[in-house]
């Protein structure tokens, strides 16, 4: 990575990561577990989600990484990061997580759940940080957008925790959203 780069991703990855941990300080039992309709996911399963999407995701990239690079994907990548940046305020675009991502109920302790969440996250900043490798010759394909380099995929998990930070304030701000 440019050292440009580098600091955009770790800048997106603290900032999603900040914002998620504030938006979830000092919910009740009840608060943590409330959920809009019966098909929506209360906050808990949100932070579980973000936790298993990002082991998903550091996952395939270290997978990518230790596969042949295809540069001959770059000419199409370029045309992807507005996509990639605009991630987090799309809430009007829907998408159906791989069932691997989905929550269910793995971490029902919340200090443990926030506990993973930290570590989830320390993980791919120190991946951040230490990488030297070509993440912009390796791609693996989003459910919408198409074939990502590693590098956009870093800078969508950061993307992706505002993406839920935002739903979670959506949930606190349903009428039957319970009260301290």
């Amino acid at each position: 990575m440019e050292a440009h780069e580098r600091q955009f991703v770790l800048d997106q990855l603290a900032s999603g990561e900040a914002r998620l941990l504030e938006v979830i300080e000092g919910l009740t039992p009840a608060q943590w577990h409330f959920r809009e309709t019966p098909d929506r996911w209360s906050i808990a399963e949100n932070i579980e989600h973000l936790i298993l999407f990002e082991h998903f995701i550091t996952g395939i990239i270290a997978q990518k990484l230790a596969a042949p690079a295809e540069p001959e994907k770059k000419i199409h990548a370029a045309a992807r990061e507005p996509l990639v940046l605009g991630l987090a305020n799309a809430r009007n675009v829907k998408f159906n997580s791989r069932p691997v991502n989905l929550p269910t109920g793995r971490w029902p302790d919340t200090t443990e759940l926030i506990a993973e969440l930290r570590k989830a996250r320390a993980s791919t900043l120190v991946f951040a940080v230490e990488t030297q490798a070509n993440l912009r010759d390796h791609f693996f394909a989003h459910v919408a957008f198409g074939d990502l380099d590693c590098y956009q995929w870093l800078v969508l998990l950061g993307q992706h925790s505002v993406r839920h930070a935002l739903q979670i304030e959506q949930i606190k701000a349903d009428p039957a959203y319970p009260a301290q």
